[in-house]
């Protein structure tokens, strides 16, 4: 149950930045002017927009999600300094509280990046099954080699054994 709160968390925070990346990257004059009214160099908008969509895929998709979420943790918590940094006015103290809660959950993420249904995941339970299967070949080559060396190498399986050799790009 865990797994799913996990899997529907990360959909959450991500398509936040995916809808605001998308949101930079179509209104690029006013994300300029926003961002140089911050006292900020001009020409960040599209730089802005593209990390956000394209952590949020990201994240949305599994791929490097303990990376992507302390990169946009570090983002959100920078916003607060440089775009929320009137605390006496509400707005602007709400707008903080929220990139604040918004980067927890990403700290959060970081602390549960490797769940299932992640490509990361399917990565490293492919990387587990190639190690597996390598691990059992070479006990069987090992069986193998044993066997010969007593001169019953066919008595050992009650057939002929064909040993394969791994490609040399998984040695």
């Amino acid at each position: 149950m865990s797994m799913i709160a996990v899997f529907f968390g990360r959909l959450f925070i991500s398509l936040i930045f995916i809808v605001s990346g998308i949101n930079k990257l179509i209104h690029v004059n006013d994300t300029d002017a926003m961002i140089t009214a911050a006292g900020l160099p001009a020409g960040l908008a599209i730089p802005t927009g593209l990390f956000e969509l394209i952590a949020g895929v990201c994240i949305a998709l599994g791929i490097a999600v303990r990376l992507w979420s302390i990169l946009l943790a570090g983002f959100v918590l920078a916003t607060i300094l440089f775009f929320h940094r009137e605390f006496t006015d509400p707005m602007q103290a709400m707008a903080a509280m929220k990139n604040l809660a918004i980067a927890g959950g990403l700290l959060c993420l970081f602390g549960y990046g490797h769940t299932r249904w992640s490509y990361d995941a399917l990565r490293q339970r492919r990387r587990d099954e190639i190690a597996t299967r390598d691990a059992q070949l070479r006990a069987t080559e090992a069986e193998v080699r044993a066997a010969r060396a007593e001169g019953r190498a066919e008595a050992a399986v009650g057939e002929p054994v064909v040993v394969q050799k791994r490609p040399f790009w998984r040695r």
